[in-house]
């Protein structure tokens, strides 16, 4: 399970939420209802590949590398992965390449790996920071984004962009897909804003997270809202990760929650991170004593993540 450092910052966080404070910043509460929209049987169905690719982030390179990481790689015959890294502890697992079936590059980051204590300090590394401009060009001042997420997501930026550009001019693709779950999500966030910053204006960019925790602040929210129109962050069950770092520490979700009620139940949430409905995870897990890490690994439409999932 968890290493004692990722309890330890959800303790922390439920401390807080004791003392009252996680109420201090309800944004966009009580100003309109928020509602939530039933998925279909085959709209739900449809995020399985996602949630393969995801599932085979947490595999080592060297099984990425020829495509044999068991059941995730198996489920999608044809990837082509070109550019594989990190060590899963001071650098997460990350691959790049393309799928042919739906003719995007794909970029899929591992989440936190309890048995690393490194990857879990990143989770816990609380304070913002501003973009590097470098990176983010043009990003509006006031944006600010977990220090630990924004400090990971620096290490591969550049050698993964480099790589979507050429697979990109291989191809002849014009779509980019990015996905991981928990930290992954979290860098899969940032790296999908991070490429709408650096790509041409005519690519189609498309993120798909799982259990992410929340990135950045509200202007973050804000601009990554006007930035990125295909965003979809799953939540599953009482999965307490989304719900931290808290709100009260001036961090908030973009749009784009869908919620895994219960197998074969899921919901799309309105708005960011203000819904109202009680099927969505802000209502289902209203502060982490009424969650579940158990539900954070999934499994997610029975497919189940972590590094005891790579098989």
């Amino acid at each position: 399970m968890f290493s004692p450092s990722f309890v330890l910052s959800i303790a922390f966080s439920a401390l807080l939420n004791s003392a009252g404070l996680a109420s201090a910043v309800p944004t966009g509460f009580g100003l309109r209802p928020r509602d939530a929209t039933a998925l279909t049987a085959d709209q739900l169905a449809a995020f399985a590949p996602f949630t393969q690719f995801a599932r085979a982030a947490y595999c080592d390179p060297s099984k990425i590398q020829g495509w044999k990481c068991g059941q995730a790689c198996d489920a999608l015959p044809g990837f082509q992965p070109t550019l594989t890294g990190g060590d899963g502890n001071a650098e997460q697992f990350f691959f790049v390449g393309f799928w042919p079936d739906q003719k995007t590059v794909v970029v899929a980051h591992q989440g936190t790996n309890p048995d690393e204590l490194e990857s879990d300090l990143t989770d816990i590394d609380i304070p913002k920071e501003a973009l590097n401009s470098t990176l983010f060009p043009n990003v509006p001042d006031g944006v600010e984004v977990h220090s630990g997420f924004a400090d990971e997501h620096q290490k591969t930026a550049s050698q993964i962009l480099d790589e979507i550009k050429k697979l990109m001019t291989q191809n002849s693709a014009t779509s980019v897909t990015l996905i991981g779950h928990s930290l992954g999500g979290a860098l899969s966030e940032l790296e999908t804003l991070f490429m709408k910053l650096n790509l041409p204006n005519s690519t189609t960019i498309k993120g798909v997270t799982y259990g992410t925790p929340r990135v950045g602040n509200k202007d973050f929210v804000t601009f990554f809202d006007q930035q990125i129109s295909d965003f979809t962050r799953v939540n599953n069950e009482h999965d307490l990760v989304p719900i931290v770092p808290g709100r009260f520490l001036g961090f908030e979700h973009p749009k784009g929650e869908v919620h895994i009620v219960s197998p074969g139940n899921a919901v799309a949430c309105s708005g960011d991170d203000d819904a109202t409905d009680s099927q969505c995870t802000i209502k289902t897990v209203p502060n982490i004593l009424d969650g579940s890490v158990a539900n954070h690994l999934g499994p997610y439409e029975g497919i189940s993540m972590g590094t005891s999932a790579c098989v």
